[in-house]
């Protein structure tokens, strides 16, 4: 019997052993699920996955469908290309799709494919009419001459770009005088009329560049209007605005009225309640300050008022839906480190609403991603943890209590070990309280020392939250024996607008001190080696490792820098999107009294003091953070005889997109913190 025991043990022991690790080739492997939408009946949610081709370097998405109340996925679609959902039928529940920019219909169970249109351009961000007879979609339109052989025809071979104004280049690429615009027709069993461009000969985007989608235009509930965004600024003034505007296109007579002229900021996601009576959408105050606080306002057509549901709450919304019968609205808001969701209630009458009706739904240490839709008394939404990558998740209303309704990834998240993911609270030098999340290797014993690795979050202002990235992902640097403390320094929102804003003019003051404050106390500890810390961060986390290592006071042994701003007076003369300069540095260089900025937040000033192994990651085609900046700080390094590296991606934006690039980002990283930790 003692034997049978012995045995028994060692097996466990062994069955411990082989379990795995997570690593760059596996963190591929997993399928990313999003949200597509749920079913007219509620019965069940469609749901797309990508999963990556390494060989081939690209992706591949299709469809799925599963139940609400839960059970076996169905695969719909199987076609090489991606798919998106455009909408489901009430009677038949026929999904119809966009497939190689063509709309396709199917049966809901992905049977009797068939293709729809037949259009000579690719349909994009299409939208199908309330009463089915019309479509909107998205094209480009050339409106200016810019490249030289619209100048010069005859010239057929040139390659030049010719501006007299700004924006010259945006996010990845340079301005070719076309404009995304939106066009409707008259619509019928995939049969689309003639179109009408209804932002014919502006030079303005709808959707919103670079990332702007089917949010950005949508139809009214009578189907008699198009609601779009648009920032209908041009050149300098549109480099240096935040202020995009919901408009309304009468398709009867062809005229299109502001509905937001006055308010200055962002104005994005419109959507109607269930009747169209009503229509709310995202809204903030301040022009040029992209990370204001992002309020709920609501405008009613019969008392043609307009309600902030939001003004009183101290917080910034992410996203929001209206519930079916349009008495709520949901949203999802950073809060304490996560993302979670809340409700806004009694919206009948919008006059005597107050923020009472307010209140968080759900708690606990993951993030609520988006609202993927209603069924009922559930709100169908993608989940994550800084251990799991997105899920599809039901949420019972009443209670905030969840159920998974998918687990694409189970079959690789069961073979590795999980890392230990715990909060820690940090007094800063102001003597304010700093939630820290940190993660510990898988095999984390407290006998032993590690090694130490800061991580600093870019945004500036974006949640570090319980987020699953597929590059900065927690789980692998922890899988590869590092410790890792990721501080919700200044700036982050989740604890109020006030902390929210304290970045804005101070990159390099109190975030800077946050940073330090949080290495300095993880270090205490007796299993962090302090002679084994490293700092890492990308895009503001790339400025940060700039700036701290010029300031760390030979805290760190290596630093790992990705896209980050080294000089803020070259940068600020070929940065794109001017109002993160002017916003958050204070304006230009060339001013009779420039900001102090310039010299108390650029690490440029303090690259005398450098002394610190440093590797330095740099997109080629970033017109966010460009190219010499990188070049810069990696050049001083060499001439200062510190050793140092440069990764270069010359087809990477401010982001890595390839996969294959990414295998090699995910490589250099690890092999650089071999080498210096």
């Amino acid at each position: 019997m003692k034997k049978l025991i012995g045995i028994g043990l060692i097996m466990a022991f062994c069955a411990v052993q082989a379990q795995e690790k997570m690593t760059p080739e596996l963190l591929w492997k997993l399928g990313r699920v999003a949200g597509e939408k749920v079913t007219a009946d509620g019965k069940s949610v469609i749901y797309g996955v990508t999963y990556y081709n390494m060989p081939e370097n690209k992706g591949e998405r299709n469809l799925y469908s599963i139940p609400v109340a839960g059970g076996s996925a169905k695969q719909l679609t199987d076609a090489a290309g991606g798919e998106s959902v455009v909408n489901t039928d009430p009677g038949s529940g026929r999904v119809t799709y966009l497939y190689k920019g063509q709309l396709w219909v199917m049966n809901a169970d992905g049977s009797e494919k068939k293709q729809l249109t037949d259009s000579k351009e690719e349909l994009n961000n299409v939208r199908i009419a309330p009463d089915g007879r019309h479509i909107l979609f998205s094209q480009d339109v050339p409106v200016l001459k810019i490249h030289s052989t619209d100048r010069y025809p005859e010239l057929k071979k040139s390659e030049a770009y010719v501006f007299d104004d700004l924006t010259y280049r945006h996010w990845d690429a340079w301005e070719d005088g076309k404009f995304q615009h939106i066009f409707y027709a008259t619509y019928s069993d995939g049969k689309i009329g003639e179109a009408t461009d209804i932002m014919k000969d502006e030079p303005y985007d709808c959707p919103q560049m670079p990332f702007g989608g089917t949010e950005d235009a949508i139809w009214s509930q009578d189907s008699k209007f198009i609601v779009y965004v648009a920032k209908k600024k041009f050149g300098k003034e549109y480099a240096q605005s935040t202020n995009t505007d919901i408009y309304f296109y009468d398709i009867q007579s062809g005229r299109t009225t502001n509905l937001t002229e006055g308010l200055t900021g962002y104005d994005t996601n419109p959507a109607f309640n269930k009747d169209g009576v009503r229509m709310a959408w995202l809204s903030m105050k301040e022009d040029g300050y992209e990370a204001d606080k992002n309020d709920i306002l609501v405008y009613d057509f019969k008392t043609l008022k307009t309600v902030n549901l939001t003004k009183d709450w101290d917080g910034t919304v992410a996203s929001w839906q209206w519930s079916n019968d349009g008495s709520k609205i949901y949203f999802v808001a950073a809060v304490k480190g996560t993302e979670q969701l809340f409700e806004i209630s009694n919206l009948s009458n919008l006059q005597k609403y107050t923020i009472k009706n307010l209140k968080q739904l759900t708690s606990g240490q993951f993030d609520v991603n988006e609202i993927v839709g209603q069924s009922g008394n559930y709100l169908i939404v993608t989940r994550t943890d800084m251990n799991n990558a997105a899920e599809l998740y039901r949420i019972e209303l009443k209670s905030g209590n969840f159920a998974p309704l998918t687990s694409v990834n189970k079959n690789i998240y069961d073979r590795i070990t999980l890392s230990k993911v715990e909060e820690r609270h940090i007094k800063t030098t102001d003597n304010k309280d700093m939630l820290a999340w940190v993660i510990y290797p898988p095999d984390f014993n407290p006998a032993k020392k590690y090694p130490t690795l800061l991580y600093c979050q870019g945004g500036p202002q974006s949640a570090l939250s319980q987020f699953y990235s597929f590059r900065w992902n927690f789980q692998l640097m922890a899988a590869n024996g590092y410790i890792i403390i990721a501080p919700n320094r200044r700036g982050m929102p989740g604890y109020g607008v006030e902390w929210n804003k304290a970045i804005s003019g101070d990159w390099g003051g109190q975030p800077i001190r946050d940073y330090l404050s949080a290495i300095d106390d993880i270090a205490k500890e007796p299993y962090v080696d302090q002679k084994r810390l490293g700092a890492v961060g990308a895009s503001y986390g790339g400025y940060s490792i700039y700036m701290l290592a010029g300031v760390h006071e030979n805290r760190f042994k290596t630093f790992i820098a990705h896209d980050g701003l080294f000089d803020l007076r070259s940068w600020y003369g070929t940065t794109e999107e001017l109002w993160f300069a002017n916003k958050d540095i204070g304006g230009p260089y060339w001013d009779k009294n420039p900001p102090e900025s310039y010299k108390h937040s650029s690490p440029i000033e303090n690259a005398d003091k450098w002394n610190t192994p440093i590797m330095i990651v740099q997109g080629g085609i970033d017109y966010r953070v460009p190219v010499e900046q990188g070049l810069e700080a990696f050049q001083l390094a060499q001439l200062k005889g510190i050793k140092s590296r440069l990764l270069y991606l010359p087809n990477e934006n401010h982001w890595v997109v390839g996969p294959q690039n990414a295998i090699v980002w995910q490589s250099e990283f690890f092999k650089w913190l071999k080498e210096t930790l």
